[in-house]
């Protein structure tokens, strides 16, 4: 009897595995949707899709706009952003704006197959029903972009969408974020919105658990998801790097203030989103981020930097940022007041200096020219030396960089 029970379970267990599997692979084979919408609809929708950064994520490099493609690198294997055109079979031509709405909210495609939360329904949970049938207006009336996208690459048991059952049910909650500041005005309310919902800030700028999860009792305190981390952006840690609301205001719509320029992901954010936002939103946002009541932002106390680490300076990063670190315009940021340089524990600063940076155009003709990566031409103990003249001199940090910890950020 204890066989035939255990033999039960067993075909049960496949069974619902079978199942499963095939709910997460089968091909869509509803209906093409017609979608009319007016162009006051269209004109909503497109903005609440650069609101929520989408081409971020679904425009590979050199491809056609929202037309997937994008490599998005994960501690669990790469996913490539999918096809948002109207395409009958490669897009979401045959999805309704039922569909939509499950698949930006809840995560789940139609037919029941499970994204993987790289596409941030943890955070689109809280798009209004309208915000997302405008939003759907918008996508079903862009030409259809006939191109697959590539396979994810993940291994098992990664590539396993089922598996997101099991997550959804840990980690996917209908509670908004904590707030990262204090208000209540209709401003910071629609800031709240814009930073924790459709700009999912949160996404990258919060600590992720070791499943992957968002750690929301940290809302916005910061966390790495590549080699560059995104900084704590709650009120007081923009203050201690020297931010203030009329500076981020500036930051968020060209990419550049005192405090430096835009780079890696942040920098897409600013092309391809934030810079798009109304005066009001902007506002709201920075409401948001800062408080209704702001801190006042921390004056650097500079101190004089070890005479190694001034000496490669001056050979290396002079021409371009100049001797005093005051920087050059169109050319290199400044290194006084320079919010990179204040980050405590050093890891974009100590990745700028190895990786280097590309050429960057911002909005309004301005730009800023490619920084080169040192890993070739200084050893670990350099550019530690190198890194803590910069902290000392400029941010008024201590020089607590060791060469081990360099070296375990060069890349392998």
């Amino acid at each position: 009897m204890k066989k035939r029970i255990f033999l039960g379970l067993v075909v049960l267990v496949i069974l619902i595995v079978a199942v499963l599997w095939w709910r997460e692979n089968r091909r869509l084979d509803a209906p093409v949707q017609q979608v009319k919408a007016d162009a006051q609809q269209i004109d909503r929708g497109r903005y609440l899709v650069q609101a929520s950064d989408c081409a971020a994520c679904h425009t590979a490099s050199g491809g056609a706009p929202l037309a997937g493609g994008y490599a998005l690198e994960t501690p669990f294997g790469k996913i490539f952003g999918s096809n948002l055109t109207p395409a009958a079979d490669d897009g979401i031509g045959r999805w309704t704006s039922d569909d939509f709405y499950l698949a930006l909210t809840k995560g789940v495609a139609p037919g029941g197959r499970h994204l993987y939360p790289a596409m941030p329904y943890t955070s689109y949970k809280g798009v209004t029903r309208q915000d997302s049938d405008d939003m759907y207006a918008f996508l079903m009336t862009r030409p259809a972009v006939n191109q697959p996208v590539p396979d994810n690459e993940m291994p098992f048991p990664f590539n396993q969408r089922m598996a997101m059952i099991g997550w959804n049910l840990l980690f996917r909650t209908a509670d908004p974020m904590p707030a990262s500041s204090q208000g209540n005005s209709a401003d910071w309310q629609r800031g709240k919105y814009l930073t924790d919902v459709l700009g999912h800030c949160g996404e990258c700028h919060t600590p992720r658990g070791k499943l992957g999860q968002m750690q929301s009792d940290e809302n916005l305190q910061g966390g790495t998801l590549g080699r560059i981390t995104a900084p704590d952006i709650t009120p007081q840690a923009l203050a201690q790097r020297g931010w203030t609301p009329a500076d981020l205001s500036r930051f968020l719509g060209t990419g550049i203030a005192t405090q430096g320029s835009a780079f890696d992901e942040m920098h897409k954010v600013v092309s391809l989103s934030t810079r798009f936002l109304t005066p009001d939103d902007h506002r709201a946002l920075v409401t948001y981020l800062m408080g209704e009541q702001p801190p006042a932002a921390v004056e650097v106390k500079t101190g004089q930097g070890n005479d190694a680490g001034r000496i490669t300076y001056l050979d290396q990063c002079s021409g371009c940022h100049a001797a005093d670190g005051a920087g050059k315009p169109h050319v290199a940021v400044a290194m006084q007041n320079n919010a990179t340089l204040r980050q405590p524990d050093g890891r974009n600063l100590i990745i700028s200096v190895l990786d280097g940076l590309p050429a960057q155009e911002f909005p309004g003709g301005e730009s800023m020219q490619p920084m080169p990566g040192f890993a070739d031409r200084l050893n670990d103990a350099q550019i530690a030396e190198l890194v803590n003249y910069l902290r000392v001199t400029f941010a008024g940090l201590p020089a607590d960089i060791t060469a081990d910890k360099v070296k375990a950020l060069r890349k392998n």
